[in-house]
């Protein structure tokens, strides 16, 4: 059976200040208007743990940033 380890890092808001995600009250939501630097930024993050072998499980928004929750298989 595979086991995993996991880490959570966070992203301060100052970084990625054009990132807006808009949610309607039935809550869908949608990016707009997302500067192409903003998007470069996001893909570094994204490229940078996933050359060290972590999978993005789920990223989830706040007011003062983003917390990435990431998994890799564990080293036995």
């Amino acid at each position: 059976m595979k086991k995993y380890e996991y880490t959570i890092t966070t992203h301060r808001m100052e970084d990625l200040q054009e990132l807006v995600i808009f949610c309607t009250q039935s809550g869908e939501c949608t990016v707009e208007d997302v500067p192409t630097h903003q998007i470069n930024l996001l893909q570094t993050i994204l490229n940078e743990r996933g050359t060290l072998g972590w999978e993005l499980v789920e990223v989830t928004f706040g007011k003062k940033g983003v917390m990435a929750f990431w998994k890799r298989e564990a080293v036995d």
